[in-house]
């Protein structure tokens, strides 16, 4: 995209010069140049780097005739919404992203997030058994997905409670849990401290999900304050969408985060994140050629799924911050979220994400963001562990191919042992969670759970190996 359009280069050499005042490196080269990438970064600049590829992806879509009829950010990714809508300049968004983030490091505060693949009701109950001011329902992201916000000790007793429950559960991997008010000492601190911006109208609306509305002459650094001890509720905006109109979502980020929540809360619905296809511009330009000529547009990540647990669809963890955008009827567009690390389960990031997930709530996509779809629990049946410690390679394999085929509806012989989890396959964090813990229990072991990178990076063929490999190390103990 910064070989091939005049805005988006125009786009990042502003959110450089941002930077470059604030004493942060050059972004666009982080972005752009090979080698750039291999120093440690801080939050500020991944901040900034989700903002970039926002941006940038939102330009795109714009040069190649897209029309939002509404951008929605999630959490720090209104903050994206409202610069691609020109409410705000890029320069005022990136500094002001900057000073959240600084507020936030200052108070360092010990809490994490937690993704629960449940509805909001069932979530704020599992909260309020602990009856602490600061653990919160954080995030409403899907009809069966659910972001948990409070100190990370009580974080701990409540990912036990989702476990004994089978609910399904992912800590996400966020800079900064937000969205309860624990965060008041923050919001108190951004508002004194943070510069104030100028707020312009802007081409496109922009909605709210904390807000519940539209954004109006809201000021920019109350906009964002409030956010922090607000709860996010995304799902009630996907639908708000979705019955005014919006019958397509595109996600401005490098994962589906957002668009996981909106294919898990409106199924069916037509979904893009151009970053993830192998050709970004064509997918775009298929978009925008159904969205006007009614041409039958269905993106791949919204195939069904046959286990009754929604659409299959790829994604990070949620990672709460990211925008979401809407485009005329068909179209609805998202901006990105940045994504929690995959573990054994939000513009920028929003604590959506999330992808996926999320993807949130965690941290942020151009001017939509989507966050993680919701995992339904599923109730499955218990398992043997194999009798004998030494297993081959190939019968490990077709066992995990009917294992995952049984749960996610899939026929077992179109899982192909190199077909990546996520990217190929559709299989969102939370899921991917239940499985491996399904397939520690059949093996008999209990280290395969914490193996973050077979959740990272999961395909059958790895996970096999890791299965056959930990038989045969037990067998020689």
């Amino acid at each position: 995209m910064h070989n091939r359009y005049e805005a988006v280069r125009e786009t990042l050499s502003r959110i450089d010069k941002a930077a470059q005042e604030m004493g942060l490196p050059n972004i666009s080269a982080r972005l752009v140049e090979p080698n750039e990438m291999s120093d440690r970064r801080g939050p500020e600049v991944q901040y900034l780097e989700i903002f970039a590829v926002s941006i940038a992806t939102h330009h795109m879509l714009i040069t190649e005739g897209a029309k939002p009829i509404a951008i929605v950010g999630q959490s720090i990714g209104e903050l994206w919404a409202l610069a691609a809508a020109g409410h705000l300049s890029v320069e005022d968004a990136a500094r002001l992203a900057v000073a959240r983030s600084q507020v936030l490091t200052r108070q360092s505060w010990g809490g994490k997030m937690l993704a629960v693949g449940v509805d909001g009701r069932r979530a704020e109950s599992l909260a309020e058994l602990i009856n602490h001011p600061h653990l919160v329902l954080a995030c409403e992201n899907a009809p069966r997905q659910s972001v948990i916000s409070g100190p990370e000790a009580l974080i701990e007793h409540v990912e036990r409670v989702a476990d004994a429950l089978g609910w399904p559960s992912l800590q996400l991997d966020v800079p900064h849990p937000t969205h309860t008010p624990a965060m008041a000492q923050a919001a108190r601190d951004l508002r004194e401290s943070a510069p104030r911006v100028p707020y312009g109208a802007g081409r496109w609306r922009v909605c709210s999900p904390w807000l519940g509305r539209d954004v109006g002459d809201d000021d920019p650094v109350e906009l964002v304050a409030g956010a922090l001890t607000s709860r996010v509720r995304m799902l009630h905006t996907i639908r708000e969408l979705h019955a005014a109109g919006a019958d397509a979502f595109v996600e401005c980020g490098e994962w589906p985060v957002v668009t996981k929540f909106v294919e898990a809360s409106i199924p069916g619905v037509q979904c893009l994140v151009p970053l993830s296809e192998s050709d970004p511009v064509e997918a775009v330009r298929a978009l925008v050629a159904d969205s006007t000529g009614g041409g039958p547009f269905r993106s791949r990540l919204s195939a069904p799924s046959g286990n009754g647990h929604g659409p299959v669809v790829r994604g990070n963890e949620p990672t709460p911050a990211g925008s979401v955008a809407t485009l005329p009827a068909p179209v609805s567009y998202v901006a990105p979220v940045p994504p929690p690390a995959p573990v054994a389960v939000s513009a920028p990031a929003a604590p959506a994400p999330a992808p996926a997930p999320a993807p949130t709530p965690a941290p942020p996509v151009a001017p939509t963001a989507v966050a993680p779809t919701a995992v339904a629990p599923a109730v499955v049946a218990p398992v043997t562990s194999p009798s004998s410690a030494g297993l081959d390679y190939e019968t490990v394999l077709a066992e995990l191919r009917t294992l995952y085929g049984d749960f996610l509806g899939y026929p077992p012989d179109l899982l192909g042992e190199d077909d990546g989890l996520e990217a190929e396959l559709g299989v969102e964090s939370l899921k991917q969670v239940a499985l491996l813990g399904m397939v520690s229990d059949q093996y008999d072991l209990p280290d395969l759970r914490a193996n973050s990178s077979l959740l990272t990076v999961g395909t059958l063929r790895r996970i096999a190996e890791a299965v056959v490999q930990a038989r045969s190390g037990a067998a020689a103990r």
